[in-house]
């Protein structure tokens, strides 16, 4: 491998992350089941955020290294959000001694409201060269296999029903997706960037807030904690999220069944996740129709 690639740092489902350049870059590499255009994809829609002055990692440059389509990016010395909720739940269910209940509380919050504030920063940009958002998840939901085609056709018929906006959409922003750095938030994995609705993102958010199967490494003790809190991670976000951009709950509540059926052909989800998910749609498609 390129003698410039150093320590491996990270991973997920479609990439490997080293250092690059001795440590003061990272190179974002592809694994076999992401190809060369969604690492392009990637690469342009982060320098079209980076340009815009949004909270991004600068990315420097496109390369292919022994075959591999990679990204050159400015690293950044900071934790995902998911590490920080983890985190903090563990220490929540340890012993404490020194920091009060409402300090953890109150920590937690501050991430979830610069969170709102990032994505509000966000999606006020518009008019971009980025894919349209709509058939994006029209084109998702055809490939689910975890629907019946007369249930796409009713979350297809309820996703047209609904208001269409022209403003820059991240398409992914789960908790491994948002890093913290000096008190501010950073989105980072710009491949699935879309023009659209902001209310997508947003019921993106929540479903991972609200249906996400916790690591089974947790303890019982902070899997229950974690429990308890989801809905009032969800007021705190989108109580931010509504002073900032006037978007309220019950018009992200809308978005909720699209966004979930799309979720549905991912490969970052398993089926236990997937089956909760297939409930709630067919709770909601059901709900419609009375």
């Amino acid at each position: 491998m390129n003698a410039m690639i150093g320590e491996k740092i990270g991973e997920g489902g479609c990439s490997e992350v080293f250092e690059w350049e001795n440590a003061s870059k990272i190179i974002k590499l592809a694994r076999a089941n992401t190809d060369i255009d969604a690492m392009k994809r990637e690469y342009d829609h982060n320098r079209m955020a980076w340009e815009q002055g949004l909270p991004v990692p600068q990315p420097f440059e496109f390369v292919e290294i022994d075959g591999r389509p990679g990204i050159v990016f400015e690293r950044i010395y900071g934790e995902t959000l998911m590490k920080r909720f983890v985190q903090h739940a563990l220490h929540r269910t340890s012993s404490e001694e020194g920091v009060t209940e409402q300090g953890h509380i109150e920590d937690k919050h501050d991430d979830v409201r610069i969170t709102a504030q990032m994505l509000s920063e966000i999606h006020s940009k518009s008019n971009l060269n980025v894919p349209s958002q709509r058939e994006t998840i029209k084109n998702s939901i055809g490939w689910v296999n975890y629907l019946t085609s007369k249930e796409k056709e009713e979350v297809i018929t309820l996703l047209e029903s609904l208001p269409s906006k022209q403003q820059l959409c991240h398409g992914d922003p789960n908790l491994g997706n948002i890093m913290i750095r000096e008190g501010n938030a950073l989105m980072i994995d710009w491949m699935n960037a879309t023009i659209g609705n902001p209310e997508a993102d947003l019921a993106e958010y929540i479903i991972m807030i609200r249906y996400a199967v916790l690591p089974a490494y947790l303890p019982d003790e902070a899997v229950d904690y974690i429990n308890t809190i989801r809905e009032s991670i969800i007021d705190v976000f989108m109580d931010e999220y509504t002073k900032l951009a006037g978007i309220t709950y019950e018009e992200v509540d809308a978005w909720i069944a699209p966004i979930a059926a799309r979720k549905l052909s991912a490969d970052g989800i398993g089926e236990e996740e997937k089956n909760v998910l297939v409930n709630e749609i067919r709770k909601r498609l059901a709900d419609l129709q009375r």
